[in-house]
């Protein structure tokens, strides 16, 4: 059954009834207008001002791109700006493409031209990597400009932001949304290939942003969640996980700057904050300097980690330190936005290592080679069905082949779902380390060798071994508790104490840093690669072949 509405105008219905993000923010500046929807630093943001500058924004956008659902690159760090220009992009059915900016100037290039964009919106302090690629970019008629920046191609019409947020909204702009067009394109960090671009609707992210308000018991109305993040706005954590789902429930974003340990314990106590995110070695920080200089974070609810696992000492401090909050584990990725699986405060202590159980919008079973969903507690890749899901890559059919075989998005990871819905994930597919007969898992081994004395953090990966065909290799960061020269040695006790014996680091390399993504992940390919180029040079510590 259908109804017959060839008396009205489609605009008038597409207004009526459609899910866009950009309206989302609309109902909050309605409903809450002088609320504080962003505080950046010193500047704060009403969602008033915040919508009225997004509308703006959105019919300058459709006079100088001209034809809905091309992308708008975001060359952008974490500002209100950032948000603004994602809302006024959602508002006219363009694609925001926010890039990571930590990316290498020749993989930014590529992203652009792969998507044909026609606009690059740009902080001022990131024009230099923008400026020499402009020749190579044909796609790219405007530059947007946040801040003071010249550019040596003529050939390209340069504007500023604030020139284009100036004349206000525009009431006789209006744009059919539909409720499957692409909202966002992430491109995923590539590895030994170029990244990705992630498309996902409109549709898809709304679900999750009420789905994590939910699971994250964010309030509509007068106990409005206060949010601090300092992860990066163009990743899918900060945007879709942690930022949205307060703006579309008329909470308040806190965005504090680059991490730095005391400047969040300050946020925290100056703006009341209820729910924040840190990666472990953030986490660390913040405790270490909480016990220096101890400020009032008792408003805090909700203490969430990602990206990595984190000792069990570090989660009791991060516990003694936060009294009344929850501290949970969030998992996700980019393809299928997050959170899909998340803990419930109780697996804090049932099940502290697992990922939780899916959120009620997604559907998360373990399948074998052939696609089909394995028994419960059985061993199997990672598969998502819901809203959530992703709708496929730009310009990549093989890989959209690969990903939604079977009617399933398939993860990448490897892991099993126990008899209480609970996902326990094991390691990435790729990063199983197969050694002597035995598979190990890489995560289990980071895990345990993290927590060993001396020990900051550390990443556990495969190198090839002429006895164990591929050996357990762990690279390791000091703490500076202890002597570094000793550190292999007391890492391979505490593993021989801990770990099944083929699960126990062949050799341990001290390492200054460890490479990462600009969300804090390692960068497992670049150790591998180092490890290669030094694998000539003695082992820092090693067991005998058993």
């Amino acid at each position: 059954m259908k109804p017959d509405l060839s008396g009205l105008d489609p605009m008038d219905v597409n207004l009526a009834t459609r899910v866009c993000v950009g309206d989302a923010i609309g109902r909050c500046a309605a409903m809450f207008p002088e609320r504080a929807a962003i505080i950046d630093r010193p500047e704060r943001i009403s969602y008033r001002r915040l919508n009225e500058t997004a509308e703006s924004l959105a019919a300058s956008l459709v006079r100088l791109v001209g034809q809905r659902q091309l992308p708008v690159t975001m060359l952008m760090g974490n500002s209100w700006r950032f948000l603004a220009t994602y809302f006024a992009c959602a508002k006219v059915s363009l694609v925001a493409m926010p890039v990571n900016v930590t990316l290498s100037p020749s993989d930014i290039e590529w992203i652009i031209a792969d998507a044909a964009s026609p606009v690059v919106v740009v902080d001022a302090a990131f024009a230099p990597i923008l400026d020499p690629l402009l020749a190579n970019l044909p796609s790219v008629t405007t530059v947007v400009v946040i801040g003071d920046a010249t550019f040596s191609n003529t050939g390209v019409t340069v504007t500023t932001w604030d020139e284009l947020t100036a004349e206000g909204p525009d009431p006789d702009v209006d744009v059919l949304v539909e409720d499957r067009d692409t909202l966002q394109c992430l491109y995923t960090s590539g590895t030994t290939s170029r990244p990705k671009g992630v498309l996902v609707s409109h549709v898809s992210v709304l679900i999750a942003s009420l789905t994590n308000a939910l699971m994250m018991e964010h309030h509509w109305g007068s106990d409005p969640s206060v949010l601090l993040n300092v992860l990066p706005l163009f990743h899918t954590t900060a945007l879709n996980t942690l930022c949205l789902p307060v703006l579309v429930t008329g909470g308040t974003v806190v965005l504090p700057g680059p991490f730095d340990a005391g400047d969040v314990l300050d946020a925290v106590e100056s703006h009341g904050v209820t729910h924040m995110m840190l990666l472990p070695m953030m986490w660390a920080g913040v405790v270490r300097e909480h016990e220096h200089a101890p400020r009032d974070v008792s408003t805090v609810r909700r203490a969430v980690y990602a990206m990595a696992p984190m000792s069990r000492d570090l989660l009791d401090r991060v516990d003694e330190v936060f009294t009344n909050a929850a501290v949970i584990l969030g998992s996700g990725q980019t393809e299928v936005v997050p959170a899909t699986v998340l803990q419930w405060p109780e697996h804090r202590v049932s099940a502290p290592e697992s990922w939780g159980p899916s959120v009620p919008t997604v559907r998360t079973e373990c399948l074998d080679l052939d696609g089909r969903v394995v028994a419960v507690g059985e061993v199997g890749e990672i598969a998502y069905r819901g809203p959530h899901v992703a709708s496929g890559y730009w310009n990549n059919r093989d890989a959209n082949t690969m990903a939604y075989a079977h009617g399933w998005f398939h993860s990448g990871d490897i892991g099993r779902v126990d008899a209480d819905g609970v996902v326990w994930f094991t390691d990435r597919l790729k990063d199983i380390i197969k050694t002597g007969g035995e598979n190990v898992s890489s995560v289990d081994v980071e895990r345990i060798v993290s927590s060993a004395p001396g020990v900051a953090e550390s990443v556990i990966v495969g190198v090839a071994d002429e006895y164990w065909g591929e050996a357990v290799c762990a690279v390791v960061v000091p703490d500076g508790s202890v002597d570094p020269t000793a550190l292999p040695d007391l890492v391979i006790a505490h593993a021989k104490a801990n770990l099944a014996g083929f699960q126990v680091p062949k050799r341990v390399v001290v390492a200054d840093q460890l490479p990462k993504t600009a969300t804090g992940k390692t960068r497992k390919h670049e150790v591998r690669d180092w490890l290669a180029l030094v694998n000539t040079a003695p082992p820092a510590a090693a067991t005998e072949p058993e």
